[in-house]
């Protein structure tokens, strides 16, 4: 029998120093955020199931927990991701005409983690552009994430791109169905060389001099993967298709650009990448961390988000999972020293007790200590005491 205290697996409290630096990244990203002009918003935890999966959310299915609500009957799901919900904020809630930038923050739950030692409650944060088509929403989107990383610690990152149309505009030129596709998206999200052949040797082989092409280009993807030189690569490897060719042009925008702006970050393309297939329709990105060699945030454009909602919208954004994030800039490197605080003796002095509430309306943390535990260890490190000198109370170095 277990123990009525231990939690699920990969559930998790987190406790008062963890959840300090979480904090800090939080108020840090949303204030880069809203500094962009993004405007925060707060969807509920809980929705009916046909709503969060619909449209792009369906592919959320088997990571959403499934409850029944007690007022209604009708099925409720724990949300897996928050864009979903965000995209129905913007089109039946805001109804906006020009364009609406969005923030968040909160938990999602996972039916099953992502990893080994992945939480299934991560703390998503994230921002959403919608209503501009234009390259100029993909890389503020894009500079919103890299700027708010470098703003929480992150160094020496390095930003990952590529582009969903380069493989949709291969495989429906080849023509499957259902099945062969998710089976040749599979071998090409593992960088498969061998499944990618034998799951594309029918078209290898065949007399369709078009299937024949897009087969082949299908098994260059794999290769097509490091600096930011893989794009000339691409231009002369791949066959000629309108979609393909405005996807390497909007690519090297985006990075000539992101080069400006950020030069001490690396770029490195992988036009095999399928994360997400379904749900990006455009260019999309990662930031790792050079030193924590995982990645940090994650986004793209994806139009067809609002669809189901009955307003179709062009839409780009990024999110990431705090928690991951406090977790890989410890192992990165030394936590940054925490905030000095200022000891004080409990008493009811009325100058003591307008002393202190005078610091903290000043921004200071003042730590109250109690009587009886005045040698216990504080969170806090105090480098500071208020103390009685000649009648006042007065700051004195610790």
């Amino acid at each position: 029998m277990s123990s009525a205290w231990l939690l699920p697996e990969h559930l998790a409290d987190v406790l008062p120093s963890e959840a300090k630096r979480i904090e800090g990244l939080r108020r840090a990203l949303t204030d880069e955020a809203q500094a962009y002009g993004y405007e925060l918003v707060m969807p509920p935890l809980l929705e009916h199931l046909d709503s969060l999966l619909s449209g792009t959310g369906r592919a959320l299915g088997l990571q959403t927990f499934k409850l029944v609500d007690q007022l209604s009957g009708r099925t409720l799901g724990l949300r897996a991701d928050t864009t979903p919900q965000v995209a129905r904020i913007d089109a039946h809630l805001l109804n906006r005409h020009g364009v609406a930038r969005l923030c968040y923050c909160g938990p999602v739950v996972h039916t099953r983690p992502a990893g080994p030692w992945a939480s299934r409650e991560p703390l998503q944060f994230g921002a959403e552009l919608y209503g501009h088509a234009g390259l100029e929403a993909d890389l503020e989107v894009l500079e919103l994430a890299l700027d708010g990383l470098r703003q929480v610690g992150v160094r020496d990152a390095v930003l990952d791109l590529g582009d969903a149309r380069i493989a949709n505009a291969l495989l429906q030129a080849l023509g499957v169905d259902a099945a062969r596709r998710a089976a040749i998206q599979t071998a090409l999200a593992a960088k498969d060389s061998v499944a990618l052949e034998d799951a594309l040797q029918a078209e290898l082989t065949g007399s369709d001099a078009g299937r024949v092409a897009a087969a082949r280009a299908l098994t260059r993807l794999p290769r097509l993967y490091g600096s930011v030189e893989v794009l000339e690569r691409a231009a002369a490897e791949l066959p000629p298709h309108a979609l393909i060719t405005q996807a390497l042009d909007d690519l090297h925008w985006i990075v000539r650009h992101a080069k400006a702006t950020h030069p001490d970050v690396r770029i490195g393309m992988d036009l095999a990448d399928l994360g997400g297939q379904d749900y990006y329709s455009g260019i999309r990105f990662s930031v790792m961390g050079a030193a924590a060699s995982q990645v940090l945030a994650s986004g793209g454009r994806y139009d067809d988000v609002g669809r189901v909602f009955g307003r179709e919208r062009p839409a780009v954004g990024f999110s990431l999972d705090l928690k991951s994030l406090s977790q890989a800039l410890q192992s990165s490197g030394p936590a940054p020293a925490p905030r000095p605080a200022i000891r004080a003796p409990w008493a009811e002095d009325a100058g003591l007790r307008a002393a202190v509430r005078a610091l903290r309306s000043q921004g200071e943390t003042v730590v109250c200590i109690l009587p009886g535990h005045e040698h216990e260890a504080q969170e806090f490190a105090c480098d500071r005491e208020l103390v009685l000198v000649a009648g006042h109370w007065v700051l004195q170095a610790l």
